[in-house]
């Protein structure tokens, strides 16, 4: 019978094993975290736990939680690290009701490094799956936990950036957090814009001409990047041009 505590731990003893202790220093400072640092790189990282899932060809959905439980427990950032991938990378296996496992993930992050991973690949692939999650987007849109709030914008970019998705979903998310104060807002919107307008540069273009005026800068230089240069201009000569200066 599988052990989940052993499986971590093996897990974590590869991760500490991969990494440096001069990378360990420098990603604790780069990242303002409380964590522990082994030092490992992303790719480091995806390559334990790829191994660790072809050594698993009859991993079950429970035991994957398990696991992922107890890595995510630890206070150990490659290990928390690994506990998202290992939910990237078994998408079959996620049901629509893990999405309650992925928001107390999201509250205990601290992290974009941890956050966006899990918003954008977890919860999004969990979402185009199963649609009715988009109730629970609703609701992350306005929690009181910014980093919640920044997934739900997070959550609907896959299909965005490939020029599908509910853009009308973002558009109402975006409005009402279009005036708010925190970075991690306003650059995941630039950002959820930006993406969109590579494919759609007419439908961002559009939205954000009303818009300027209430929009940060971060999010209006963010989005304007794909956009024609003469209508990227235009836009940000319509945002410097407003009486209130943010």
């Amino acid at each position: 019978m599988n052990d989940p505590q052993a499986d971590a731990e093996n897990i974590e003893e590869s991760l500490r094993a991969a990494g440096t202790p001069q990378r360990a220093v420098s990603e604790k400072a780069y990242l303002k975290s409380d964590l522990e640092f082994a030092g490992t790189r992303v790719p480091a990282v995806r390559a334990v736990v790829t191994a660790w899932c072809r050594a698993q060809p009859g991993l079950t959905r429970a035991h994957l939680v398990a696991v992922v439980r107890v890595l995510w427990a630890r206070p150990v950032f490659e290990s928390r690290m690994a506990a998202l991938e290992l939910l990237d990378a078994n998408p079959a296996l996620l049901r629509a009701d893990d999405a309650a496992l992925v928001e107390r993930m999201l509250r205990t992050a601290h992290t974009w490094a941890l956050v966006d991973g899990l918003a954008e690949h977890v919860m999004g692939g969990l979402t185009e799956r199963f649609p009715e999650l988009t109730a629970t987007l609703d609701r992350w849109a306005g929690d009181d936990n910014f980093w919640l709030r920044r997934s739900a914008l997070l959550a609907l970019l896959r299909p965005l950036r490939r020029g599908e998705g509910d853009f009308e979903r973002f558009s109402r998310y975006a409005d009402q957090m279009l005036e708010e104060k925190e970075f991690f807002i306003r650059k995941a919107i630039g950002w959820v814009l930006r993406d969109t307008a590579k494919r759609r540069p007419d439908l961002v273009a559009g939205w954000l001409a009303p818009r300027a005026h209430r929009a940060s800068g971060v999010t209006m230089r963010e989005a304007v990047k794909p956009l024609p240069a003469d209508v990227a201009a235009s836009l940000m000569t319509a945002y410097r041009g407003r009486s209130k200066v943010r």
